[in-house]
């Protein structure tokens, strides 16, 4: 683990306090689950995003595709 310092307001930093009290958990450790629940939303959305786009993509390809992919990749 690597130590990092941040500047956090009051408020947060207070919410943080009762959360890890709560829960009988070190703040930091409390720190590290927020932030890893927040990146992996935020990857989340970023997925999401990336299939949305796929989606939308217009490609030319036969209709059949799908029923006949053995065909279109073995035959010639």
């Amino acid at each position: 683990m690597l130590r990092t310092q941040l500047y956090l307001p009051e408020e947060l930093r207070r919410e943080i306090n009762i959360v890890a009290k709560k829960e009988n958990k070190p703040a930091a450790q409390v720190i590290r689950e927020l932030l890893k629940t927040g990146i992996d939303a935020r990857n989340q959305d970023s997925i999401g995003q990336a299939f949305s786009r796929l989606t939308q993509i217009k490609a030319n390809g036969p209709k059949d595709l799908s029923t006949n992919l053995d065909k279109y990749l073995y035959e010639r």
